[in-house]
């Protein structure tokens, strides 16, 4: 669960008009924090950034889907698309 602090960093960023990677920043940055203290559930930094990316999804950062490379980008783009096209209507 994301701290809420990021939570509030985000829509600040959000607000400012910024960037959603920019947005999606402060999630990174924490779970990148967890896992050099070695609190978080990552074992390597390219998951941190994942699961740090995927809270800040789930928060509402309008982040694009993760490469259709992996099973589980396969899955996200799919879960992103419907997501999507939910909100449109």
């Amino acid at each position: 669960m994301p701290s809420k602090k990021a939570v509030r960093s985000a829509k600040k960023a959000k607000r400012e008009g910024k960037a959603p990677t920019t947005q999606a920043s402060e999630f990174v940055h924490e779970e990148m924090h967890k896992l050099k203290h070695g609190q978080g559930r990552a074992k390597n930094p390219k998951q941190a950034i994942a699961i740090g990316l995927s809270e800040a999804r789930k928060e509402g950062v309008r982040l694009p889907p993760p490469p259709a490379k992996s099973a589980a980008g396969k899955r996200a783009r799919k879960k992103a698309a419907k997501k999507s096209s939910a909100r449109k209507s």
